[in-house]
């Protein structure tokens, strides 16, 4: 039987979090709530959590505190909700490991749809590459994927660990090597929109993939920035069936 997946919504706003949870049950998910950080440090051992709804302004400890938390114990995906016109505490919570972000006021019917891309990507559903038979091992100067596993190790052999984000990211990238991606471009292949003229989502995502791969941020030689294009893996890439 396919396991129901479990949510864990922290909101402070009473009446966010439970109209969104009582949405989110329609949709046949399993819902837990937490109105701030404390109560979600007390629920996160009870139960196995399939992604994290995460609202940034909460009281005493914030939001980016929480993730910073969650990220020290898994791997679990984070949908932040943020309000308008904190691009600042956006970009940090993308740098601490969040997958994706809704601005409020939002549409709850945006937010599943961004909740749903996330778990796809996290469980490896989907997508043209799925009908292919899948490769085993992915090599690319020195560094090894194991799509299976979702497992990254650096040339000497040691494990590399990937938040859900980054591994997405180093996915998309590996399929397309030597190929020029715009920003848009990765923003729709990595969460199905567009991205905003003040978006630095993308750009924040590669930075952290690339100290992941030891890549010189100034002057990088693995993935490497188009002025005016995008970003481009510079790299033969090998699959092993």
């Amino acid at each position: 039987m396919e396991q129901t997946q479990h949510i864990l919504i922290v909101d402070d706003d009473r009446e966010i979090r439970d109209l969104l949870g009582r949405f989110l049950e329609r949709q046949g998910f399993r819902v837990s709530l937490a109105r701030d950080a404390r109560e979600a440090r007390r629920l996160w051992p009870l139960g196995h959590y399939h992604l994290i709804v995460l609202d940034l302004m909460l009281p005493g400890e914030t939001g980016l505190d929480l993730a910073r938390w969650l990220r020290g114990q898994s791997n679990v995906p984070i949908v932040m909700l943020t309000a308008m016109g904190e691009e600042t505490d956006r970009i940090v919570g993308l740098e601490l490991g969040a997958d994706d972000y809704v601005p409020k006021p939002f549409n709850p019917r945006e937010l599943l749809a961004r909740i749903r891309a996330v778990l796809r990507r996290a469980g490896g559903e989907g997508g043209e590459r799925a009908r292919e038979p899948p490769a085993r091992l992915i090599r690319f100067a020195g560094w090894t994927l194991e799509p299976a596993r979702r497992r990254l190790t650096d040339p000497q052999g040691a494990e590399v660990p990937l938040t859900g984000g980054e591994y997405e990211l180093l996915n998309v990238l590996v399929e397309r090597p030597n190929r020029v991606l715009t920003r848009d471009m990765l923003m729709d292949l990595l969460h199905g929109r567009q991205a905003g003229p003040f978006d630095r989502a993308i750009d924040v995502a590669v930075s952290r993939l690339r100290r992941k791969l030891e890549d010189d941020g100034r002057n990088p030689s693995l993935i490497k920035t188009v002025r005016g294009g995008g970003y481009v893996l510079a790299a033969t890439v090998e699959r092993v069936s």
